[in-house]
């Protein structure tokens, strides 16, 4: 099913008024999405422009390749927390299907920052972060997924693919079935956002954790 922000065909009357809140969500969780966390601990740890470090990236995997560890962790916190604050909020005040719309924006922003021309980040703290929020038993199997993989072939690109792949899977078996078209899009929005990885994977060269 899809996120509630795409149903407009056949609204009841005063679908407009309706509409309202869950545009007033989409805008908050987009802006607050678009807040490069990355970029501002870089920044405020001196460690340097990450456009110009590695694959110039503004996610945590990124902030890794500077080898300071605890930026990294701080940047994985950062996003993964505006996407898990963007979806409980939008809960506590208008429901489940705001949080649905919420957890959209939270990612798009992320991913398409106002803040930066719209040249943002891969999603994938967010995404954890979105998934905790929206279940804490799925976005945990889904974190679990991520770490096993990324455990077993030490590559966060690949970790994130097949995360990204079970998101649904789990939404589904902790019965949060009007939540799975959520999960296709944003797992969608993931392998698209990792195109250059998945040839970079395919081809033998892509950068193990932890390179700098």
């Amino acid at each position: 099913m899809l996120p509630p922000i795409f149903r407009f065909w056949g609204a009841h009357p005063g679908w407009e008024l309706a509409m309202l809140p869950l545009l007033g969500v989409l805008i908050f969780a987009y802006l607050l999405g678009s807040v490069p966390f990355g970029m501002l601990v870089a920044k405020f740890m001196n460690l340097g422009n990450l456009r110009e470090i590695g694959s110039g990236n503004i996610g945590a995997t990124n902030v890794l390749r500077t080898g300071n560890k605890k930026a990294a962790l701080l940047t994985l916190l950062l996003d993964g927390g505006k996407g898990a604050a963007a979806v409980l909020v939008a809960r506590h005040f208008f429901g489940n299907e705001a949080a649905q719309v919420a957890a959209l924006g939270a990612f798009a922003g992320h991913i398409f920052p106002i803040y930066l021309r719209f040249k943002g980040g891969k999603g994938v703290a967010v995404f954890l972060g979105i998934l905790l929020a929206l279940n804490f038993w799925t976005g945990l199997s889904v974190c679990t997924t991520w770490l096993a993989t990324a455990f077993i072939f030490r590559f966060s690109s690949l970790a994130a693919l097949v995360a990204a792949l079970s998101a649904p899977v789990w939404l589904w078996v902790f019965g949060l079935i009007s939540t799975t078209g959520l999960g296709l899009i944003l797992a969608l929005l993931i392998f698209v956002r990792h195109g250059q990885n998945i040839k970079r994977l395919l081809a033998g060269v892509e950068p193990k954790i932890g390179a700098k």
